[in-house]
């Protein structure tokens, strides 16, 4: 039986939503529809903490004594932020950009309950494979790009982009599952260490699970960081 308070994932994602099942227990989910500009000279560490904690804020509004997620994903290649493509040129212009390159994957993850906030900032570095134009241009016309950051998915079992990752895989899918366990257990909502799971589910083996998961809870930062909702 649940003892605690229920668990909300502030996304309308499907990838998201899928993947929170990992952690084995029971999500309820909601949108919170933000304003997702950068702000001048925004770090992309900062905007991922600003956007995930406002996305929890919005979520919890409704939500009386929820524990609610708020999560924020975006690309970044020479010192610009890479978001969503606004239409399909845009998304060929990014897959372009990125082929034969690496670039960094950041995610914020912010889970508020009442007034305690706890943020983790996750990196990736994502090395992109030499694929063709014949191939973006097939890719693109599926439509799947136009709501990825970066315009691409690494799971895509057709185009494939990723040549190879260096940190959290699931971090690229937008929802870095150890550090979403770590924040949950701050609040200590009982969890089994999600590892196993995870990989079972994204069907390879993680070179930096045990790392992650073996963060101290004790190093964990309540944040008290406030934003304007």
């Amino acid at each position: 039986m649940q003892n605690h308070p229920k668990l909300v994932l502030a996304s309308t994602s499907p990838r998201r939503r899928d993947l929170v099942k990992v952690l084995g227990v029971e999500f309820e989910f909601t949108s919170a529809d933000i304003d997702e500009s950068p702000r001048d000279h925004e770090s992309p560490q900062a905007m991922v903490r600003r956007l995930s904690y406002t996305k929890a804020s919005v979520g919890a509004r409704a939500l009386h004594d929820a524990i609610v997620v708020g999560v924020d994903t975006i690309g970044w290649l020479d010192n610009e932020i890479i978001g969503k493509p606004r239409d399909s040129a845009e998304a060929v212009q990014m897959l372009r950009r990125l082929r034969a390159r690496s670039h960094i994957v950041y995610s914020g993850v912010t889970v508020k309950h009442d007034t305690r906030i706890v943020t983790h900032i996750v990196t990736t570095t994502v090395w992109m494979r030499d694929y063709s134009d014949e191939e973006i241009a097939a890719y693109v016309a599926t439509g799947d790009p136009l709501d990825k950051a970066a315009a691409y998915a690494i799971q895509h079992t057709d185009f494939r982009p990723v040549a190879r990752v260096e940190g959290c895989h699931a971090n690229v899918m937008g929802l870095p599952l150890c550090h979403l366990y770590l924040a949950l257990k701050a609040f200590d909502v009982p969890l089994e260490e999600p590892d196993r799971a995870c990989q079972a589910y994204l069907q390879i083996t993680c070179p930096v699970a045990r790392e992650i998961l073996s963060i101290q809870y004790s190093s964990i930062q309540c944040s008290s960081v406030q934003y304007s909702v």
